[in-house]
């Protein structure tokens, strides 16, 4: 969920004109043009302001993070749990939304793995021992590999009754092997009904 803008242009033509107005205190007033370069500055979000997210509250095992929005205004939320291997560390996490009417998918999920999974092994979801469901990785950044997945309405339906799902990742240097990752559905439903429409998912 930032963009950065420079000022190079501004300082160049700060450091063009400059010697100018040193020179000759009794010049006319600085050309319209140039002044429209200069950069008027931009208001700096606070830490805790509009635009931050945030862990809103916990239903069971289902965190339910938001955006903070300016006030009178409805957050956007979204479920996350992170998921940890049998030792106790994080291994990945999953972020899920709905999505608008009209399509075959009522909710998407983001699921993040570490950079070490195999990716043409694919991401596989099984749910309470039901038949497994696999899905593809789309894009992988400095931090992790990234699944953007649809779910139906059976999917979710599965969900909410469901007690536990498994993610299941094959690590690169082992493609032998399996890594098997518990996702707790404790929770499940009411944080699926809290969370918001997302019209442009990313």
């Amino acid at each position: 969920m930032p963009k950065f803008l420079t000022t190079i242009s501004t300082i160049a033509l700060l450091a063009m004109t400059a010697p100018a107005f040193a020179q000759d205190t009794t010049a006319p007033a600085a050309d319209t043009t140039a002044e429209e370069e200069l950069s008027l500055g931009q208001e700096v979000t606070e830490e805790g302001g509009p635009g931050t997210p945030y862990v809103r509250e916990k239903e069971g095992d289902w965190n339910l993070e938001c955006l903070r929005v300016e006030e009178g205004q409805d957050e956007p939320c979204q479920m996350l749990q992170p998921l940890n291997d049998a030792d106790g560390n994080q291994v990945a996490n999953v972020r899920l939304f709905r999505l608008p009417d009209g399509s075959q998918a009522i909710a998407g999920a983001l699921i993040a793995v570490p950079l070490e999974t195999l990716l043409t092994a694919q991401l596989t979801i099984t749910v309470d021992g039901a038949k497994p469901k696999r899905y593809p990785f789309s894009v992988c950044d400095r931090l992790g590999c990234y699944a953007r997945i649809g779910l139906t309405a059976a999917d979710i339906g599965a969900y909410k009754k469901g007690a536990k799902a498994t993610l299941t990742l094959v690590p690169f240097v082992a493609p032998d092997q399996k890594v098997e990752l518990p996702m707790s559905l404790s929770g499940f439903t009411a944080a699926y009904d809290k969370t918001t429409t997302v019209t442009d998912p990313q």
